[in-house]
């Protein structure tokens, strides 16, 4: 028997060593079957991240445009029907083209950038080099995985191509809006291809997840116990069990609405008129959706979040030069989290006529989320206290991720409240909580993935100066943005509104929505340095030149600069302590495959 196949024996069977050698005769393929029709897991990671990046610039674009006329809603700009055509006429932003750009907006980022790019980047990327795997469980449905997402992603944009316009019922596509054609323009193919896209979307997020439950299950080297996985790792594994129990209840609420708007069913419909004509459909409850849909919508606010807390984690021990403060407790309050995850998502229905009884058991369940989040922010805290802390790019996104899930969260506790939530329910106050907790706070854990494991995608790094740049305009720009929507959603302003310029209680924020709106775009201009550092760097940045960088412990960094498909050129690392030594017995660190000396105190 072959020391490979030692190597593998406890975790998986002999054939498993057979597979990682035929990857190595594979090394020579052609260029569809290298970087188009990959197997390699590190290369899916670039196309998911890539494919994101495209979909956030777009996401970002329209939520510029539709700024402009919240800022400005009775200017008119001559560039924008330029752009927008029929959408723009005259220059200024039609209302249907407005809640067009808000649904496309909402979907794009929270569907095609933060889970496709946080999941789908940094689960592919990290799972098998951080347990110590050749590739993920099955690389070819890892493969089809980013097809479907592909696919998702062409028809979702051939949406905002068709002659009636892309679905403009807003991302949560509460019926009826979203089960009636004849209800919108934005109702009709477009809604359709929406449904067709998040379908496939679904299919995409299930193969993925399913694939990294089975690799950390199963495809672990030698010596990495569960309890030596680093939390990165432990939050990619909960965040796929997330996903895989709760697509597909939204998947079978998006077959319902087909049924509705195409074989005459009544699932979400009932009593509706139509310009004075009564519908047939009777029975139906446009609550039902709700159901459906916040059971996924709630779950996959941490299916963002926990793989930014999994990296974050993994950044703030490496730069704080500390090891984690509170391992167990760390993986203890993500598993509470992902339970907790699933039994809260009634919380966005308090105004649907929800029965306050129950309601009390949701605003229950809704406040004691907040202790384990409550754990893991005193546990980073403590981790960079008294620490050798090194100011990184991606040390700088780490800690912005942390103030911004702090200030985030704690207006969560308010609209947790069923009693306040009738007051603060679908005004600028939800706008500003999940943005900043959700959207702004995942995107820094992104952003600060990228610039970590940059060396490790493409053996060169980052231009740290346009780092800083992109760090601190898009940190400041993000409290300036949406800070003081607080303030205007206390006062009651309304969501999704086309003009609020004709209210005589909202007059006195338009000056606000202008600072909001001008900021905004600033922080757009902000990103776009932000690609150009990325995709100039693939080719001209300083190449990396040691194997370890940033002086981590973890696996990855045992690997080539460059590592071809299958990751380690000879036998598989076997490991012998801990993802966090650090600062340890007088060495900075010690890496997992150093073997625990006679005399090491233990951790």
């Amino acid at each position: 028997m072959s020391e490979t196949t030692q190597v593998h024996e406890h975790v998986v069977s002999v054939p498993h060593v057979g597979h990682s050698e035929v990857h190595h005769e594979h090394h020579h393929d052609s260029f569809l079957t290298k970087y188009v029709f990959s197997q390699d897991h590190k290369t899916i990671a670039k196309q998911f991240l890539i494919t994101g990046m495209f979909w956030a610039l777009l996401g970002g674009l329209f939520s510029v445009i539709f700024r402009l006329q919240l800022g400005f809603p009775e200017a008119r700009f001559p560039w924008m029907e330029d752009l927008l055509g029929e959408w723009a006429r005259g220059g200024q932003l039609q209302p249907e083209a407005y809640y067009a750009l808000v649904t496309m907006h909402g979907t794009v980022l929270v569907f095609f950038v933060l889970t496709a790019g946080l999941s789908g980047t940094f689960s592919n990327l990290l799972i098998p080099l951080q347990v110590g795997a050749r590739d993920m469980a099955s690389p070819f449905l890892n493969m089809l995985s980013y097809w479907f997402f592909f696919i998702a992603s062409i028809v979702m944009l051939s949406s905002l191509f068709v002659q009636t316009g892309p679905f403009s019922g807003g991302w949560t596509a509460y019926p009826p809006l979203s089960a009636l054609g004849q209800a919108s323009p934005g109702s009709k193919v477009g809604m359709d291809l929406w449904l067709v896209s998040m379908a496939l979307f679904v299919v995409s997020a299930l193969l993925g997840g399913l694939n990294y439950i089975a690799t950390v299950l199963n495809m672990r080297t030698k010596g990495m116990s569960m309890t030596r996985l680093p939390l990165t790792i432990w939050a990619f594994f909960f965040t796929a069990v997330l996903g895989v129990l709760s697509f597909p209840v939204l998947f079978s609420g998006f077959i319902l609405l087909i049924f509705d708007r195409h074989f005459g069913t009544s699932f979400y419909l009932s009593d509706i008129y139509i310009g004075g004509q009564a519908l047939p459909n009777e029975g139906g409850s446009a609550i039902l959706y709700q159901h459906l849909f916040w059971f996924l919508g709630h779950p996959e606010v941490y299916i963002i979040l926990l793989p930014a807390m999994g990296m974050v984690s993994e950044i703030l021990s490496v730069n704080s030069r500390k090891p984690i403060f509170g391992y167990m407790a760390m993986i203890g309050s993500l598993f509470a989290i992902t339970i907790l995850a699933f039994l809260v998502w009634a919380h966005h229905m308090f105004v649907t006529g929800l029965n306050p009884f129950l309601g009390a058991f949701f605003v229950l369940l809704t406040l004691l989320i907040a202790v384990p989040s409550a754990i893991k922010v005193f546990n980073w805290l403590t981790t960079i206290w008294k620490g050798s802390i090194r100011f990184t790019p991606a040390m700088m996104f780490a800690l912005g991720f942390v103030s911004l899930f702090i200030s985030g969260g704690l207006t969560g506790i308010f609209l947790g409240n069923s009693a306040l939530d009738i007051h603060l329910h679908d005004t600028y106050f939800v706008i500003a909580h999940f943005h900043i907790v959700m959207g702004v706070a995942s995107m820094f854990g992104m952003f600060a993935g990228i610039y970590h494991w940059y060396p490790k995608m493409y053996g060169r790094y980052l231009n740290n100066t346009l780092g800083y740049i992109h760090f601190w305009a898009t940190m400041i720009g993000a409290y300036l943005i949406f800070w003081p929507m607080h303030y205007t959603g206390l006062a009651g302003m309304p969501r999704r509104y086309y003009d609020y310029s004709i209210w005589e209680s909202f007059k006195q924020f338009g000056s606000l929505n202008q600072f909001i709106s001008i900021v905004a775009i600033i922080v757009f201009l902000v990103q776009i340095l932000f690609l150009f550092n990325f995709f100039y760097s693939i080719w001209k940045g300083r190449k990396v030149t040691t194997q370890n960088p940033w002086g981590a412990t973890t696996l990855e960094w045992t690997t080539p600069i460059n590592p071809g498909h299958g990751n380690w050129e000879g036998e598989i690392p076997e490991v012998h302590r801990w993802a966090y030594d650090y600062g340890k017995d007088g060495q900075e660190f010690i890496a997992q495959t150093t073997p625990v000396g006679e005399n090491e105190s233990k951790h």
